[in-house]
């Protein structure tokens, strides 16, 4: 017999609940903060390492912790959480940076590279007050979105594509296909200004 509507709604929700999680959160993407160990000596957390930021000078690498997992070469930071699966949207807010990269690399990627210059990572790159694409060094023009004050990124997985989303008009602005062989990680690279990210929160609808 089936059930009338209310009380089913409950009942999932209470089966939803007995699992250890909520239904409204079936739907929310990845919960991230940056990495305090894999970034740059030019680059400073804040924020409860939501933040990075960027210093002319840096600390001089002999005054951070050895890691072998800090960037040695470029000023990239990675987050703290894989992907291997789902459909996940985070958003970044751009606070006086005139030249970064935002976006996906392999977790394993070389620390003595930087994000977008070979098969290992997937980014969307800032500079000269315009955007491109950026894999394996190949750089395509972006039309459509001005100079950000903050902009999403929609990953899906499976389907092999990270998106850039215009937060005002909630839209796609361009999809990079992809190749992920593993899991991958937020990515990010920036030599001015500051980068703020937003993690945790739901792929808005529509997208």
């Amino acid at each position: 017999m089936a059930l009338p509507f209310a009380p089913w709604l409950r009942l999932c929700r209470w089966g939803a609940k007995r699992l250890g999680f909520a239904a409204a959160e079936a739907q929310r993407g990845i919960s991230f903060r940056l990495e305090e160990k894999t970034a740059h000596s030019s680059l400073a957390l804040f924020k409860g390492d939501t933040g990075v930021k960027y210093g002319m000078v840096g600390l001089e690498p002999t005054k951070v912790a050895l890691n072998v997992e800090r960037f040695r070469e470029w000023a990239v930071v990675l987050a703290d959480t894989a992907v291997t699966s789902g459909r996940h949207y985070w958003e970044v807010t751009v606070k006086r940076s005139q030249q970064f990269r935002i976006g996906v690399a392999d977790a394993d990627i070389s620390r003595d590279s930087c994000i977008g210059v070979d098969d290992n990572s997937w980014v969307f790159t800032y500079a000269n007050r315009k955007w491109h694409t950026m894999l394996v060094k190949e750089k395509t023009p972006i039309e459509g979105i001005g100079q950000p004050e903050k902009v999403g990124l929609l990953l899906d997985y499976e389907a092999q594509k990270l998106s850039l989303v215009d937060v005002t008009r909630v839209a796609v602005v361009h999809t990079l296909q992809t190749n992920f062989r593993g899991p991958v990680v937020p990515a990010f690279a920036l030599w001015d200004g500051e980068l703020l990210t937003h993690s945790g929160i739901e792929v808005p609808e529509g997208l």
